[in-house]
């Protein structure tokens, strides 16, 4: 299994990884954010993703974000192929998705929106925090890929103030 930050050679696996996000949002029935394989495309082409390959068959994946004009980073789209779970694979995906982070933005705040609990143990043993939206970015940009959430109805009913989501926030200046 090879995890690694995604490049050229990995955007053949844009349409796959498109339709794990669309089927696990499905399965779950918990709001997940879809995503075109050109919208996946383009963050691995910016150097903003992490891929997880196994013979170079798609095992998992996660991309990254600057919102604010770069106060924030978010981690979006971690998602790990049915076969593959199980296994502490979005784990080390995640790991290194915030490592690429604070090594590309070192002064940004990382957050990241979850509806799902192992997410949520990840980020928290990465340090993150869960906090009030208030506290992530303002950015309406970032607001605006909620829009294929099956969700985003409330987040809207509540502006923008709550939704079903938990947000989590790593804030590099509270660490010692």
């Amino acid at each position: 299994m090879e995890i690694t930050v995604a490049s050229l050679k990995h955007i053949k696996h844009c349409e796959i990884i498109s339709k794990t996000i669309s089927s696990s949002a499905k399965v779950r029935g918990t709001g997940i954010a879809l995503r075109s394989p050109d919208y996946i495309r383009k963050k691995i082409e910016n150097n903003n993703a992490i891929i997880a390959v196994d013979k170079d068959k798609f095992a998992g994946f996660c991309y990254i974000e600057k919102w604010g004009h770069g106060k924030y980073v978010a981690h979006s789209g971690l998602i790990v192929d049915p076969s593959f779970r199980g296994q502490g694979l979005a784990k080390k995906i995640k790991k290194l998705t915030f490592e690429h982070s604070i090594k590309k933005y070192p002064n940004a705040k990382i957050f990241g929106i979850t509806t799902g609990l192992p997410v949520m143990k990840i980020n928290y043993s990465l340090g993150y925090k869960p906090v009030t939206f208030s506290e992530l970015t303002d950015d309406e940009e970032f607001w605006k890929g909620c829009q294929t959430c099956k969700n985003y109805d409330v987040l809207n009913r509540t502006n923008k103030e709550m939704c079903l989501c938990t947000g989590m926030l790593y804030d590099p200046k509270t660490i010692k």
